[in-house]
């Protein structure tokens, strides 16, 4: 009974201590992760979106974590998993990284040897955002909104009639912050928004969501010519320096035509595994669950960690 009242008393204290939980150390020298897993004791009517909101974690990665929990009539007591623990992206540590699988956005702080990792909506099924390599070529605070001919067309089906210019203000769906990107013909931003659901989630017409907390933090730390690279890389390695190896696998997005990306063993895994004759059945179950969530499939070598204490 002690047992569990400590237990209680951990679980809740996260929640309420949490605020910062999107900030890390980048890790040592031959490590790729950060963060720990928290967990959340489900209260009498908190739903799954305000709880990710909450520990600034996206809605689709909380439900993928948590497979068959009612996102909104989740059962009081019991123990979600926050994905706060997440292995890097396998890219340069620098400038704005999103990735379009996990629906999140990472900051490499210049200088400060910290990543901010942040939840972000990106674009539906059929208005995809794109794979890029760019720099921020504009910063508007209280940006106004030109909508497009076709997005015009889109809210006359629901009976709505969009102005040409939508001016900055509360029903601006761009938000009081937006950063725009030099890819194509800047038809790309990264912005806040005006409503309270949709991070995480597919649902822009390509561009990159944030919430208006965040958006506004990025937006004071990032200056014209930051480079912003979006990448799409449901399937994460993580081989730590004690040996052990993490998989992280989310789930391939939906193409245009309907089509997803194939999720298989990364070669270079594969490879390893191999030379050192270790079974890949467990990260090949990671793969097929998709959860989100980085999960060991190699234990670390003791040998090697009794070598280097000696």
């Amino acid at each position: 009974m002690l047992r569990k009242l400590l237990l209680w008393g951990a679980l809740t204290t996260s929640f309420a201590t949490s605020a910062w939980a999107a900030t890390y150390d980048l890790p040592h020298e031959g490590s790729s992760m950060v963060g720990h897993t928290q967990y959340h004791v489900i209260e009498k009517g908190e739903t799954l979106a305000n709880i990710a909101k909450h520990y600034d974690v996206g809605f689709l990665a909380l439900m993928a974590a948590n497979k068959g929990v009612d996102p909104f009539l989740p059962q009081e007591g019991y123990v979600l998993t926050i994905p706060s623990q997440v292995i890097l992206p396998d890219v340069p540590y620098e400038g704005i990284v999103v990735n379009l699988a996990e629906l999140r956005l990472y900051y490499f702080e210049p200088d400060s040897g910290k990543v901010h990792i942040f939840p972000v909506g990106i674009g539906r099924i059929g208005r995809d955002t794109p794979e890029m390599q760019t720099v921020i070529s504009q910063k508007r605070p209280a940006p106004t909104w030109t909508p497009t001919e076709n997005i015009r067309q889109e809210y006359r089906k629901k009976g709505i009639e969009l102005p040409a210019v939508v001016p900055a203000g509360p029903d601006n769906p761009l938000g009081e912050y937006a950063l725009r990107l030099g890819y194509g013909h800047g038809e790309y931003l990264i912005h806040g928004t005006n409503k309270d659901f949709g991070i995480g989630l597919r649902v822009s017409s390509g561009c990159i969501r944030m919430e208006p907390k965040d958006i506004e933090w990025l937006f004071q730390q990032v200056d014209r010519g930051e480079k912003v690279r979006v990448i799409d890389e449901p399937v994460k390695v993580a081989l730590e320096p004690d040996r052990s190896v993490f998989v992280e696998a989310h789930e391939p997005l939906t193409r245009s035509d309907g089509s997803k990306k194939s999720l298989a063993m990364p070669m270079e895994l594969k490879w390893w595994m191999d030379e050192f004759n270790k079974s890949d059945t467990k990260a090949r179950a990671v793969i097929l669950a998709q959860n989100g969530v980085p999960v060991e499939v190699v234990a670390p070598d003791l040998k090697t960690e009794t070598a280097e204490v000696n």
